[in-house]
């Protein structure tokens, strides 16, 4: 395998672990950020009124996008096999 090869792979992991966390690290801003909102405009000022939520739309998230990080992991497995069967 080249430099050059390497390189490529290496730049398709980061996309692919943008590809597969992204979604649900963005559903955990927008909730922490609703909740901040929320706690600001009540002046709620309760530092762990944060987390509970967000780790419950996180978990529904990962449970919804779960068939899709499964196939775009399993896709990338099997182009990395076909790689290491070719040299």
């Amino acid at each position: 395998m080249s430099g050059t090869e390497a390189l490529d792979l290496g730049r398709e992991a980061i996309w692919l672990l943008l590809l597969i966390g992204g979604p649900v690290m963005l559903v955990g801003l927008v909730v922490g950020l609703l909740v901040s909102l929320v706690q600001t405009l009540t002046q709620l000022q309760e530092q762990t009124l944060v987390f509970v939520p967000k780790t419950v739309a996180m978990f529904i998230a990962i449970v919804l996008f779960l068939p899709l990080m499964g196939a775009l992991l399993g896709r990338f497995t099997q182009e990395i096999f076909q790689k290491i069967a070719a040299y």
